[in-house]
């Protein structure tokens, strides 16, 4: 009867911790790639087209076909960096806290179209011309239904 060590060879152990950095190398890239990000399309069926022109506050305030959209939009561009509900981890800000009305569609609208870039490092691209105002109002729709003092 031949004994076999519960150890694998040393030459093994090696080639499985090489093999385990190599993949946590390939995994980090996208996680520490903020601001990277590739906006992902909005069917905005059902909104009223608002045309190239953008608002000045939400023309969707209150409609319910917008907020249902803008949830689902919300989850596909923003909850990667923003959170799940809107509830930051901390990476970007809250927006469960951003003010209702007019005054927080003014900061919302600058943010979107503009981005955030500080010191040459993209915080947040700019969203305006990829997903459109419709999509854009659509959320801002949905992130007043979640808003909190």
């Amino acid at each position: 009867m031949t004994h076999r060590s519960a150890t694998p060879p040393k030459r093994l152990r090696l080639a499985s911790f090489a093999l385990a950095g190599l993949l946590m190398a390939g995994f980090a890239d996208p996680v520490f790639a903020h601001g990277d990000v590739t906006p992902q399309p909005v069917d905005t069926t059902g909104l009223e087209k608002l045309g190239e022109t953008w608002r000045d506050s939400n023309p969707y305030r209150g409609n319910e076909r917008a907020i249902e959209i803008g949830a689902s939009a919300f989850n596909q561009n923003c909850a990667r960096c923003h959170g799940l509900g809107a509830v930051s981890g901390g990476i970007a800000p809250d927006l469960r806290y951003l003010e209702k009305g007019d005054a927080g569609d003014e900061w919302f609208k600058e943010r979107v179209t503009n981005g955030s870039i500080r010191n040459g490092v993209t915080y947040m691209p700019k969203f305006g011309e990829a997903l459109g105002q419709e999509a854009l109002w659509a959320i801002r729709s949905w992130l007043e239904t979640v808003h909190e003092e």
